[in-house]
């Protein structure tokens, strides 16, 4: 028996010896499992392909070392491997058990959050996602730090080139001594090369997809290029109805202008309008007299005039150009600017200008915002009304979001009818062949709608943004603000039709470019938003001063973290009532534990896995500029700015100051300025800067891309930088959406001792006409038209400023009549307070008025002529309250709520006070103007009919 237990334990030495061995041990796990690692953060390893969470370039797999074989006597003496905690190959054996089985589940938003299931957070709803553990430190083994690969960097485990090595040149671009935005040469690897694709980082990667392309030189010296502009009214129809539209030289959109770097531009622009026009050069450094804001940098050019524009073309890249004269962009008045530089790639290039069309006048449109109609919602299908939120399982959420005073969660704020490429809705270009390359030049022209833009045939490849030149970078999407431009390369696979499709944020409609002839090849479809998603999701980042409130732990910038992604159902699943979370706790739930939250970028947040589409989109920490970008040696100036705004009211700000509310920001020539940037409101801003590039710090270092345009999600905080080095003049800073800028969210830089402007010979009525657009008053107003009389409300309303006039009429003479006149101010940067002074008169006959009212005072209902001052706050679920004392020493209290969606159609308005007068009715929304109603009031009684809204 002693024999046997002997002959037992040599046997299990004999293995364990075995399984030490890095020889086996190598074969046996490497062969197991493949882990993915970062070129530049080797210390992240993944089990699956995907991005890398830190600066989002594509994992590569890690490859084994090289290890020459040891005895075993030299094996036992060298530590073994420390297991990694990112699934690195290491024994079983040497695993606690534990490790193995725990899995833990938190959320990217909520890292309190921890569970053993899958499921969903119970605080911001968004899909929980494995706990990565926190990387450990790995110990090389001994034999490989002895022996390092020749010629090689080794960052843990995975081979990458410790020196850069010349690479074969199949065609060497041709340089622009002129050029200052210049490409790198394209060089890229050739079949000789050491490096291989698992080696190179995602742009060296784009770079190697893209190929070597030629540049052809343009020998013409440079000229003077003269363009004739006419604009003139026009008619359209792109819904099925004639309507009015501006027009330059007859077309829609105003036509592509071309320029070679070095040349002088000369624009003749004839408005054959009935009314005031300009034209603004977007991006285009030019001497301040010529950018094209009405007021500012010139007088508007009246109707017959001819205003000539001559600068000289000092840049390159995709431009755009568009009238700066109240809302005329909408309407057509934009076009393609293209700089050439003196030697441009040898490939075909297609102009792209994205823009939306509304059969509605451009000025109701505003109005409607300001009047704070819901129709465009409805129009969406967006509303979010209690009975959707009851259907879905959202009760809560609902309750919460009007607890917080917030409408209905929504991306964007108009209803279009049409979106359009070049003009139409589908445009096609069938003269493109397999494998032919095609770069677009992509500007988003329109007024307010931010795009997605996705390719059938591929990837996109970014090679420039706003004019700039960046390190090419391959993206599966990307989404473009307004008024920025993208240049990308797209590949045409095989002789079809491949589908470039833009889709407006809100996902309602889209518009495409077809590239090639054949069969067609559709992109995929964007689906709808997953609005309840979304409104939970700002419930919990916005406190209940109507701030945002930054996520401890979360880097809120440059479009790394999307907190729009729980509405995406492409990342983050079907919206479900099932697969939802409705209340306080986490239930067991049925979901895809792929189907990962993740990041703008296409990347998982905070680390986690990636989800199974592995949809990489464009974020700006993606965009580097080939050569630095650091700003001139002189003194550095640091301003802050929070983006501020009142969806309510339709209010848009800086700091809570319009353009007329503010001064100029003095700056001087060979200074610099940092401007940091807080959206502290609920939606994106355009942030565009006039006649400067500036720096976007990111990741990027001095390599920071340049840009004269910033996107700025909700919550984030940007830096950008640029360097003061224009000789003079006015420049208008300003959010790019067309109904923001008019709101007044915008500040002027302006250049310390600059000349006179000769294009503005009277300052002072500029200014004045300039500060017209944010004080301008919208009218609105509802008339209700019943069995029981008429009540209604009729008011003229500003930025800060509100005249009103409600009335109360019977029908019969004994149901009296009343009619309230306030003027007032709003105060505070969510405006909730409102104090006013006004006028009351209340007449009523019927006899039956009560003696006193609730508070014991004597009622004087039944003839009451008297002045009145007051305030009004509205306090959460959007309840108005109203206390207010009458010259006759009268005192009301009064809560009111307006417009309680029911449903997506139906209304609830309800009012009470402490003169013991009630009031309750329902509105059905038939069109935007036009409602069923009725309604039960306590002079008037019960009463049907219509109900008119302005």
């Amino acid at each position: 028996m002693n024999k046997l237990l002997l002959l037992l334990l040599m046997l299990c030495f004999q293995q364990t010896l075995y399984a030490e061995h890095p020889e086996h041990s190598h074969s046996m796990f490497a062969s197991m499992q493949t882990v993915y690692t970062c070129p530049m953060h080797p210390e992240v390893k993944s089990g699956k392909p995907g991005n890398c969470p830190k600066c989002g370039m594509k994992l590569v797999v890690q490859k084994a070392k090289a290890t020459k074989p040891s005895a075993p006597a030299t094996v036992k003496k060298a530590p073994a491997p420390k297991p990694s905690s990112q699934g690195a190959a290491a024994s079983p054996a040497k695993k606690p058990a534990a490790t193995q089985s725990a899995v833990v589940y938190t959320c990217p938003m909520h890292p309190e959050v921890k569970l053993n299931k899958p499921g969903n957070c119970p605080k911001c709803g968004m899909k929980l996602v494995v706990q990565k553990p926190a990387p450990t430190k790995r110990v090389a083994p001994a034999p490989v730090k002895k022996t390092p690969p020749a010629k090689t960097g080794n960052m843990d485990g995975m081979t990458m080139p410790a020196k850069k090595e010349p690479v074969p040149v199949q065609a060497k671009p041709v340089a622009d001594p002129a050029d200052t935005h210049q490409h790198e040469n394209m060089a890229m690897p050739g079949k000789d090369s050491v490096e291989t694709t698992e080696d190179m980082d995602p742009m060296k990667m784009a770079k190697s997809n893209l190929g070597p392309i030629k540049t052809i030189p343009n020998n013409t010296p440079p000229r003077t290029v003269r363009y004739d502009l006419y604009i003139a009214d026009t008619i359209v129809n792109f819904t099925g109805k004639s309507k009015r539209a501006i027009a330059v030289n007859g077309q829609i959109p105003m036509p592509t202008l071309t320029f070679t770097q070095g040349d002088t531009a000369e624009i003749h622009v004839h408005n054959r309008l009935k009314e005031n026009t300009s034209l603004h050069w977007h991006g285009l450094f030019l001497p301040n007299r010529y950018d094209g804001v009405p007021n500012l940098t010139q007088m508007p050019i009246e109707p017959g005039a001819t205003h000539i524009y001559k600068f000289p073309i000092i840049q390159h890249g995709t431009h755009w150009y568009h009238s700066h004269s109240r809302l005329q962009e909408q309407i057509g008045m934009y076009g393609a600017f293209v700089m050439n530089k003196r030697a441009e790639w040898d490939i075909p290039t297609l102009p792209v200008t994205l823009s939306e069309w509304t059969d509605m006048n451009p000025k109701e449109v505003d109005r409607s915002l300001h009047a704070a109609t819901d129709w465009f919602a409805i129009q969406k299908g967006a509303t979010q009304s209690y009975s959707e939120a009851i259907k879905g399982g959202y009760f809560k959420i609902k309750v919460a979001n009007e607890w917080k005073r917030m409408n209905a969660m929504d991306v964007s704020d108009v209803y279009y009818d049409r979106f359009l490429i070049n003009g139409k809705n589908q445009s096609e270009q069938p003269q493109f062949k397999a494998g032919d390359k095609v770069r677009l030049r992509i500007a988003n022209a329109g007024a307010s709608t931010y795009f997605w833009l996705k390719y059938s045939g591929g990837k996109m490849t970014v090679v420039a943004t706003d004019g700039n030149d960046v390190e090419p970078v391959e993206v599966d999407r990307l989404i473009i603000a307004v008024s920025e431009t993208y240049d990308v390369v797209v590949t045409v696979p095989e002789d079809k039709s491949y589908e470039f499709l833009a889709t407006s944020e809100d996902r309602t409609k889209s518009t495409s470019l077809w590239l090639g002839s054949g069969p067609k090849v559709p992109a995929e479809p964007m689906a709808r938003l997953k609005y309840f998603a979304g409104m939970k999701m700002m419930n919990e980042m916005m406190d209940m001063q109507g701030n945002m409130v930054q996520m401890e732990g979360m880097k809120m910038q440059n479009q790394i973290m999307d907190m729009n992604t729980v509405m995406y159902p492409e990342i983050t699943g079907p919206e479900k009532a099932e697969e939802e979370v409705v209340s306080d706790s986490v239930p067991e739930m049925k979901m895809d534990e792929k189907a990962m939250p993740m990041d703008h970028s296409g990347h998982n947040m905070a680390g986690m896995e990636s989800a199974s589409t592995d949809i990489v989109t464009l974020n700006y920490n993606m965009l580097r500029d080939p050569k630095k970008t650091t700003l001139p040696a002189g003194p550095m100036r640091e301003l802050r700015f929070d983006l501020t705004g009142n969806m309510n009211r339709y209010v848009w700000t800086l700091d809570n100051k319009t353009v007329s509310e503010s001064d100029k920001i003095l700056i001087k020539k060979g200074e610099n300025l940092r401007i940091i940037l807080f959206n502290n409101s609920m939606m994106r801003h355009p942030m565009h800067l006039h006649g400067h590039d500036f720096r976007v710090l990111n990741e990027q270092g001095d390599n920071a891309p340049m840009k004269n345009v910033l996107d700025i999600m909700p919550m984030e905080l940007d830096t950008i930088e640029f360097a003061a080095s224009e000789a003079g003049g006015d420049w208008f800073f300003h959010c790019h959406i067309l109904y923001h800028m008019m709101s007044g969210m915008g500040r002027i830089f302006s250049y310390e001792n600059s000349p006179p402007n000769p294009e503005i010979p009277d300052p002072k009525l500029a200014q004045r006409q300039l500060f017209q657009d944010d004080r301008m008053f919208h009218p609105m107003g509802q008339i209700g038209l019943e069995s029981n009389g008429s009540d209604g409300e009729f008011m003229l309303a500003n930025t800060r400023y509100r005249l009103s006039t409600e009335w109360r009429i019977g029908l019969n003479q004994e149901h009296g009549n009343e009619v309230e006149t306030y003027f007032g101010r709003y105060i505070g940067r969510m405006q909730w307070w409102f104090p006013f002074v006004g006028f009351d008169y209340h007449r009523n006959t019927m006899g039956n008025m009560p003696e006193k009212n609730m508070l014991g005072q004597i009622s004087n209902q039944d003839n009451r002529k008297a002045f009145v001052a007051g305030v009004q706050y509205n306090l959460p679920m959007q309840v108005i309250a109203e206390a207010r004392l009458d010259s006759k020493g009268k005192m009301r209290f009064q809560l009111m709520r307006e417009d309680f969606p029911l449903t997506p159609r139906i209304r609830l308005n309800m009012m009470g006070n402490t003169d013991r007068e009630y009031m309750g009715g329902l509105r059905y929304i038939v069109t935007k103007y036009i409602s069923l109603s009725t309604h039960y009031d306590s002079d008037m009684g019960y009463g049907g009919g219509i109900t008119l809204t302005y």
